[in-house]
């Protein structure tokens, strides 16, 4: 019995040893394989007809304002008066009545001088797969700058690319690192899961099954 008991342990320890190397270096690939197409700097962003602009909402649980969403707001609204982009399409959750992050950033844009004719709604961007693959599948871009915080943009970069996309990440300012903790968390695996459904769909595909 102890035998087994041991046999077992060691077992699930295997198992997470390997799902943190997995993590590890998942997270590991999209950043390196993203880093040259991320960028605070507009200089660095390609003249682009369209960007993706990915939501969030627009106040925390608490209330407070979401840093993250008016830093997005900012950098979108810079990309626009600078030129670099004409149109923005705002890809976002609206699951439910009181929640909209599409058109609260589009409030926010109109407000900061985008006119609302140069802003295209997707209310169906519940993932940053969705929001990436909508962009391509029903708004017919290929060509994107996609806008959010860096840690958001390299997998969304990624996704972007694995999905036959020229993508290029704007990075809006991030958010001091303990207000942001959880949000960071959450990506760290959010990396890994992008990661190994890109892994499985090559899988899938080799041996003649769509994903």
């Amino acid at each position: 019995m102890k035998k087994n008991i041991k046999t077992i342990f060691k077992f699930f320890l295997l198992l997470i040893v390997a799902g943190i190397i997995f993590i590890t270096w998942a997270n590991y690939s999209i950043k390196k394989n993203s880093s040259a197409f991320v960028s605070y700097s507009i200089a660095d962003v390609p003249q682009t007809k369209t960007a993706l602009l990915l939501g969030t909402g627009k106040t925390l649980s608490n209330g407070m304002p979401n840093a993250y969403f008016y830093n997005r707001i900012k950098a979108a609204v810079d990309l626009y008066k600078s030129g670099k982009i004409r149109y923005t399409i705002v890809s976002g959750d609206n699951s439910r009545k009181d929640y909209n992050e599409p058109e609260d950033m589009q409030t926010e844009l109109i407000k900061n001088g985008v006119p609302q004719n140069r802003i295209f709604l997707d209310h169906a961007g519940f993932r940053t797969l969705d929001s990436v693959v909508r962009a391509k599948e029903i708004f017919s871009q290929t060509k994107l700058v996609i806008i959010s915080q860096k840690f958001h943009n390299e997998r969304a970069v990624f996704l972007a690319k694995q999905n036959g996309m020229d993508a290029f990440g704007y990075n809006a300012a991030d958010v001091n690192k303990y207000t942001g903790l959880k949000t960071n968390v959450r990506e760290y695996f959010a990396k890994a899961k992008a990661y190994w459904d890109r892994s499985l769909e090559l899988n899938l595909n080799s041996v003649g099954i769509k994903f």
